[in-house]
């Protein structure tokens, strides 16, 4: 895949001066996506150009798929190898070629490719791009999907160095991807194994596909009879566009990738899945689709996918959470499992009552969350920071209900020989199989990576402490029924834990609870103060570092005073030599 990599992207040294270097991805890209549909168009040209003759439209469709078994077509009379038999028609011919291809095949116009066939024409590289492209076999015979898949991630990667764009963006790494893959059919791999399996899978911020090529990939590495159906919408019209021609070399269904904003419009608003997984951008607002989240929460209410709450605008994780919640498969159709990359925020950003506690709070009290993983740092192309995959199911196992299992899985990485932007370190097939085997052992696994705790134990109330405001002499000022006023500049708030003095009774045991740790935590250092009941807010924030923290003992003062003393004395010692 290196060696491939590096030959397309050496083709780009064909657009020196005509292009800047962050330009290149719209010629490489989409000439890369047309050499792949052509190479593997090449054994059936003949036969589905002879069936345009006779059908068209639907017709067309329908006999090409039968007699060819593919899901694509181009009725064109050029190939790459008959474009460069005329090199003064190159162009018109060209346009022909991208503009003959069946109606599933809408990637090229998202390039705007038309405009650059144009530059390159008139600045004399037309002929000499499409040549070196057409030295170069894409079939899958010759180049898996798996590696075709890596290989436009690596031109992405290129593209976006050169313009220091943020390549994360457009994709995850696939060790990452891996690990979530096998989290997520961890608790269905018996089924997964019988003959003629059927799942279906769905990503709503596809990117280039490679969550969902991964996901193909690890299911038919175990079931080489399963089938998988993958379904994705993106954003981005580059993205869409690579990602649609993916799926379509794959054999997958063109309807099922799909162009907008998952925020504003669901595009798959009539389905759910049997897996879903996402790795959202992190810390990006969603202003631009504030508007439609709103008036959809206001139209469809608490049961909506944005029914639980509403994070900050300035981040918008925790409503691809929510969305992917919604998204699962019912309980009573069999069930469903999600997983997404998520950054620390949504662990604990918001305090109670806000909407990213609340949406904490719906996905704890209605048992959707399964396990929380913290992945090594520097895992990503584009950042560093502690990154966090979270696993919602919501029909688990009985042994797994009402819990939610934490995993410290930062540890378990390997050197990478050499960096890929931000990252150098991978997960190994030997620090994957770890992970797994401690959500496998769940409440047995190694207490010092693993923590299994109740749904309730992230929960807390968070209660206002009022004192009296004093007068002029002294005195505490009472209203008209002789009760205390508040002095609004004393006023303080506490966090109360539901398990609070090793209460099980969760938000039920509220008022004991709370008195409870007022009068042992407040009341005897404020004797004055008061709890206004009606102002208590319910809040869930999930700790995860707290639960593996281990205390270390600061060093002993003799042997820091040791240590000090010997630096003295080297000082001492160089500055004897300068006066030397």
């Amino acid at each position: 895949m290196s060696n491939l990599g590096n030959f397309v992207w050496s083709i780009a040294d064909q657009l020196r001066g005509v292009y800047k270097p962050h330009q290149y991805g719209g010629v490489i890209l989409p000439l890369t996506i047309l050499r792949r549909l052509d190479c593997i168009l090449a054994p059936t040209c003949d036969e589905v150009r002879e069936l345009a003759k006779q059908y068209e439209g639907g017709a067309l469709d329908i006999q090409v798929k039968r007699k060819t078994g593919l899901g694509f077509y181009n009725t064109s009379e050029y190939d790459f190898a008959r474009l460069l038999e005329d090199p003064e028609g190159l162009r018109a011919n060209l346009l022909d070629y991208i503009t003959k291809f069946s109606t599933n095949i809408d990637v090229f116009e998202r390039f705007k490719f038309e405009n650059e066939i144009a530059t390159l024409d008139e600045k004399n590289r037309l002929y000499l791009v499409v040549a070196k492209f057409a030295e170069v076999d894409l079939h899958p015979e010759v180049v898996p999907n798996a590696e075709m898949g890596d290989l436009f991630e690596e031109l992405i990667r290129k593209f976006a160095e050169a313009s220091n764009e943020e390549a994360g963006e457009h994709y995850t790494p696939r060790d990452a991807i891996r690990l979530m893959v096998d989290l997520l059919f961890a608790e269905d791999n018996e089924a997964l194994l019988e003959p003629g399996t059927i799942r279906s899978i769905y990503d709503p911020t596809a990117g280039t596909g490679g969550m969902l090529s991964v996901a193909e990939e690890r299911l038919l590495e175990r079931n080489p009879q399963a089938r998988l159906r993958l379904y994705g919408q993106e954003i981005n019209d580059q993205s869409y566009a690579i990602c649609k021609s993916d799926m379509i070399a794959k054999g997958q269904d063109a309807a099922n990738i799909c162009l907008g904003d998952t925020l504003a419009e669901d595009l798959f608003w009539d389905k759910t899945f049997d897996f879903c997984m996402s790795n959202p951008p992190y810390g990006v607002d969603w202003k631009a689709s504030e508007a439609s989240v709103k008036a959809e929460r206001l139209n469809n209410g608490s049961d909506g996918r944005f029914g639980p709450g509403l994070p900050a605008v300035s981040d918008g994780q925790m409503l691809f959470l929510t969305h992917l919640a919604h998204k699962m498969r019912p309980e009573h159709e069999g069930g469903g499992r999600a997983g997404i990359v998520l950054n620390g925020s949504p662990l604990f950003s918001g305090a109670a009552g806000s909407g990213s506690s609340e949406i904490r709070r719906w996905l704890l009290e209605n048992d959707l969350l399964d396990a929380i993983i913290a992945l090594p740092t520097n895992m990503f192309f584009n950042t560093g920071i502690a990154t966090y995959i979270w696993i919602l199911d919501n029909t688990k196992h009985p042994e797994r209900k009402g819990l939610v299992q934490l995993i410290d899985g930062s540890s378990f990485w390997t050197k990478m020989r050499k960096n890929l932007g931000a990252k150098n370190r991978e997960l190994s097939d030997s620090d994957r199989a770890k992970i797994l085997q401690l959500y496998d052992d769940f409440t047995d696994a190694d207490p010092d990576f693993s923590k299994v705790l109740r749904n309730d134990e992230f929960g807390y109330w968070t209660i206002t402490v009022e004192r009296p405001l004093l007068d002029e002499d002294g005195k505490p000022v009472v209203d008209r029924k002789g009760k205390p006023k508040p002095d609004s500049k004393k006023r303080d708030t506490e966090n109360v834990p539901f398990t609070y003095g090793g209460s099980t009774a969760g938000p039920a045991g509220k008022a004991e609870v709370i008195q409870t740790y007022f009068d042992a935590e407040v009341k005897p250092h404020v004797p004055d103060s008061w709890i206004d009941w009606a102002k208590i807010k319910v809040g869930y924030e999930i700790p995860f570092t707290r639960h593996f923290y281990k205390y270390a003992p600061p060093r002993p003062l003799a042997e820091i005073d040791a240590d000090l003393e010997k630096q003295v004395a080297k000082i001492l010692d160089l500055l004897r030599e300068v006066e030397q």
